[in-house]
């Protein structure tokens, strides 16, 4: 298979050789894992792994590969496209500044943005301790106990806080209340959450909200307005809860350092966006969004939530608590698809926190309202009115059409960008970056001609009135009250990382999540100023660079994807499944066929997608497999057969979760299809298909992309993802839109995530990527990924049984290793681990999909080495097993139930195990030259589910 021809590079021209960087084994040894595995070429592999019939035939139609510095100067050339203006547009996103210590060693440091989810808490302390930092600013700041570790954005935040109160409210009504000055964006995306709910949302000012006659199980406020009004809710709230109804605020995170806190006025949630805190503008993203509630409502909390519990040695830790609630577990009963979150955002906004500390917050907060008040009076003395209620940072100028147009056109020629209004008014919101030069030009530009603007008037005094003020103390824990100065700072950042594995110390082989290098090149660009300081609302013409970047990703990945079109607004893999979800059900409904409500999904699907299909409006039916792991084809013509009439989707995964090309997909593609149905591929695998096979050449109709996993956006510790979607063509004209830019046509789904291209600015990170590797390198990615993981299967397979393979005793990028005979002597999937963390490893995918088993992946980007090392590793543990299992040693008190071991533990004075200290923490060779030491011991996760807490903990706490 080649590239589509294209202009062939001379010898004068830099070598495009970034494949060889990004591909991890070298020709030589992939000869030698060839010949292990008795073949004698790539093409002889894929000729074994993927079907004949949907091989694609013929090379993608790329453009040419380029070298790192002619990638990084091609993009550089689109993004100077981009005008970076002054925005005080505000709508949710503010200019700020980054912290430089934050910038420099988080944003830009693979040993933050390269960590998995930690959902092995061990090797995870110092991310879960800086989320915790992040729970604890929310809950402070709020003035609610109970905080997630981040949301994808805070119009989605506010379509999950709607989801929640109707599960909690009492009223049992189908009203949810919007007031009408909320941000356009949440609104739209809060209506499209709920039309496919059978929810009716009300939208007028937060006074005339009916609780009877609307039937409201909640109601949404924002806070400060969208047009910078501050409100007093407490009358609302009082409404609402004796209706048995629930209050949801939008609340400004930096407006809370002087605004009484929505948990004190009666709010039961309080939602938003922490993207002023030190998180660029990104053109809309990522952002991390906060979702605060009462504790009562832990079970049904949306995301992830980090708990405080205690280790095997009895010293603090900190896990992901209550995960029995998310969706891998509860699947079509869970209650939010969302199994992501915004780590590495929400731990720069923690950090910037940590950082200032509440002085620093509170003075940053009190200039920004100083300028907003002196520019109120400035504006006055010109005779414009800013209306008469309090503000924080934002103002809204009555004025006629006119008139707020020559001071639109004229903020623009001073480079500044202000909101507009449908009314005439303009809207200006401050930021921390503003200063008294900006206030003249506003000024300027409302007045027509030079305004004086003394130093004196700038600094006048500023209050928030009562019952407005925050009394409340915030952020009182030590932890945001002693890293002020940059050695401390840069001290905690690092001490932080040590405690963390990641993709700088050794591969992490997670099946299904691809954890593949994220190149540095890749990754430069993401702090450009061109890219983020872009306001997401900004006029068209200042961010043609971006629509560039966009219409070539989406030209490529529609070709990738065998597929007619793409939307890369849904910003996570979840929200990209059920965006796709809800384009098929507004194709049905075209048709005349809105009863097509049966979503078919084989139990061996991501948990995900039964929870993206109930939100999307579907029943789901499940489908069996057979004793290979694949779909069980007679049961999936029964389930379509009895539903024929219902029948609206099927959702699939290929290569499927089991981790095999299916030999039946176009069969299985073809039975729904002749039943009137749609066909939903999850794209969670494509990884394995780029440049071999196409979804919309398999059969699919629609599939989601997660750029996260096959296109190298980092997974940043469990966020940012992109979960863009592919559509053939008869989908089309159902993609979403937006109601701010005019995005959409008439038969859109609507809106699902908060800016019209989701996380905007790390579509950068994909971009260079494919042009980095072209048609050809792509597919020796796919190739060499099925390589790897068939290389390591066979050393495995002698070892621990490999639970499912293909047609021809192949599998695909990842497989699964079974740790169920084990169970018999009393070794758990859990010990094998976290005794691979004192190898230096983090666990493959563990007990999914297939209970006590491993799931591994090795990705394209590791070295034959570090698969040997890994292998070594597994061939050494299921020796210690060996041992278990002849009695030579009692479980209990084995290095794999003891492990991980700790520093501690092996430096006390007593060692009383009945194995050495060198094979507690020196287990292999390699080891001792790079010896990564887990922070804590086994984490007691009952005990922390028991005993919850989830703000940072205090003495009294650890005490319990």
């Amino acid at each position: 298979m080649t590239a589509t021809p294209g202009a062939a590079p001379t010898p004068l021209d830099p070598p495009a050789d970034f494949v060889r960087r990004h591909v991890g084994p070298r020709e030589v040894e992939i000869r030698d894992m060839l010949t292990a595995l008795g073949l004698d070429s790539l093409e002889a592999l894929v000729g074994e792994t993927v079907p004949a019939p949907i091989r694609l035939r013929r090379g993608l139609d790329l453009p040419l590969p380029l070298g790192e510095a002619e990638a990084l100067a091609a993009l550089r050339a689109r993004v100077q496209k981009n005008q970076v203006r002054r925005s005080f547009i505000g709508m949710g996103y503010h200019d700020c500044f980054t912290p430089a210590v934050v910038l420099r060693n988080v944003l830009e440091n693979p040993g933050w943005y390269t960590q998995y989810t930690p959902y092995q808490a061990e090797i995870a302390q110092g991310r879960l301790e800086a989320l915790l930092n992040f729970q604890t600013m929310v809950a402070d700041l709020t003035g609610l106990p109970l905080a997630n570790a981040s949301l994808l954005d805070e119009a989605t935040a506010a379509a999950e806080a709607m989801v929640l109160c109707r599960s909690l409210a009492k009223a049992g009504g189908d009203g949810f209340f919007v007031a009408e000055d909320c941000h356009p964006q949440t609104l739209a995306v809060v209506r499209t959450k709920a039309a496919p709910l059978g929810v009716k949302v009300h939208v007028g000012p937060a006074e005339a909200a009916d609780f009877e006659a609307q039937r409201l199980f909640g109601l949404l406020v924002q806070y400060p307005a969208t047009d910078g009004a501050i409100r007093d809710h407490r009358a609302l709230a009082e409404r609402a809860h004796a209706a048995g109804a629930l209050l949801v605020v939008a609340a400004d995170l930096l407006a809370l350092t002087l605004l009484r806190a929505p948990g004190e006025f009666g709010a039961d949630v309080a939602i938003g966006s922490a993207q002023r805190f030190g998180v660029p503008l990104g053109f809309g993203g990522p952002h991390a969004a906060f979702f605060a509630t009462r504790d009562e409502m832990r079970r049904l909390l949306p995301g992830r939530l980090v708990g405080v519990s205690k280790d095997a040695e009895g010293r603090t830790a900190y896990r992901l608590a209550l995960q029995t609630r998310e969706q891998h577990i509860r699947r079509d009963k869970a209650t939010s698809n969302i199994c992501t979150a915004q780590v590495l955002l929400a731990i720069m906004a923690g950090m910037y926190a940590v950082w200032h500390g509440p002085e620093g917050l509170r003075a940053i907060a009190d200039r920004v309202h100083r300028l907003a008040a002196a520019l109120a009076r400035g504006l006055r003395r010109l005779g414009f009115d800013t209306g008469g209620e309090p503000y924080f940072d934002t103002l809204r100028v009555r004025t006629t059409p006119e008139v707020g147009r020559a001071a639109l056109r004229r903020a623009a020629e001073r480079g500044i960008n202000l909101r507009p209004y449908d009314d005439g008014s303009v809207g200006v919101a401050l930021d921390e970056t503003a200063g008294g030069d900006d206030l003249r030009a506003i000024l300027e530009a409302f007045a027509g001609g030079s305004v004086p603007f003394a130093a004196e008037e700038q600094a006048g005094e500023a209050t928030i009135p009562a019952p407005h003020a925050r009394t409340s103390a915030f952020l009182t824990h030590g932890v945001f009250n002693r890293h002020h100065s940059e050695h401390e700072m840069l001290r905690y950042l690092h001490r932080l990382q040590a405690r963390d594995l990641s993709l700088v110390h050794s591969m992490i082989p997670l099946g299904s999540c691809t954890m593949k290098l994220n190149g540095t090149a890749e990754m430069i660009p993401v702090t450009w100023a061109e890219l983020g300081r872009v306001h997401p609302f900004a006029p068209a013409e200042q961010a043609r660079g971006y629509h560039e970047i966009f219409a070539d990703l989406e030209r490529w990945l529609a070709e990738i994807a065998g597929l007619s079109a793409v939307s890369l607004q849904p910003n996570s893999g979840a929200q990209g499944e059920y965006t796709g979800l809800l384009v098929i059900r507004a194709y049905h409904r075209s048709r005349g066929e809105g009863g097509r409500d049966i979503c078919l999904i084989p139990v061996s699907a991501h948990g995900t997608n039964p929870a993206s299909a109930v939100g999307a409006g579907y029943r789901v039916v499940p489908v069996a497999c057979d004793a290979r792991g694949n779909i069980d084809v007679a049961d999936l013509r029964a389930r379509a057969e009895e539903h024929r009439e219902r029948l609206g989707a099927l959702m699939v995964t290929y290569p499927s979760t089991h981790g095999v090309f299916e030999e039946a997909i176009r069969e299985i593609c073809e039975v729904v299809h002749e039943r009137g149905g749609q066909v939903y591929m999850d794209g969670a695998n494509m990884n394995a298909q780029v440049g071999l096979t196409r979804p919309g050449d398999i059969g699919a109709d629609v599939c989601h992309l997660n750029l996260h996993k096959t296109f190298c956006i980092p997974h940043g510790g469990g966020g940012p993802g992109m979960g863009p979607i592919a559509v053939a063509r008869h989908l089309e004209p159902f993609l979403p839109g937006h109601p701010v830019g005019g995005m959409g046509g008439p038969q859109s789904v609507g809106t699902v995530s908060a800016a019209p291209w989701g996380s905007a600015s790390i579509l950068a990170i994909s971009w260079v990527y494919i042009r980095l590797m072209g048609a050809e390198g792509l597919l020796r990615a796919s190739e060499v990924a099925i390589l790897n993981a068939n290389y390591m299967a066979k050393r495995l397979e002698r070892h621990y049984p490999i639970v499912y393979s293909g047609a021809h005793g192949r599998v695909a990028h990842e497989f699964i290793l079974d740790c169920r005979p084990f169970k018999k002597v009393g070794v758990e999937v859990d010990d094998v681990a976290k005794r691979l963390m004192d190898f230096g490893f983090h666990a493959p995918t563990m007990s999914w999909p297939v209970v006590g088993t491993l799931m591994v992946e090795p990705t394209e980007s590791e070295s034959k080495a570090e698969l040997d090392r890994f292998c070594d590793a597994m061939i050494a543990i299921r020796e210690e097993i060996r041992a278990v299992e002849e009695g030579r040693l009692p479980v209990a008190e084995s290095p794999l139930r003891r492990a991980p071991h700790t520093a501690r533990a092996v430096t006390a004075a007593e060692w009383n195990r009945p194995y050495s200290r060198e094979q507690a923490v020196f287990p292999a060779p390699w080891v001792r030259e790079s010896k990564f030491w887990p922070a804590v011991a086994r984490v007691d996760n009952t005990w922390g589910d028991r005993n919850l807490f989830c703000t940072c903990p205090s003495v009294e706490d650890l005490a319990l």
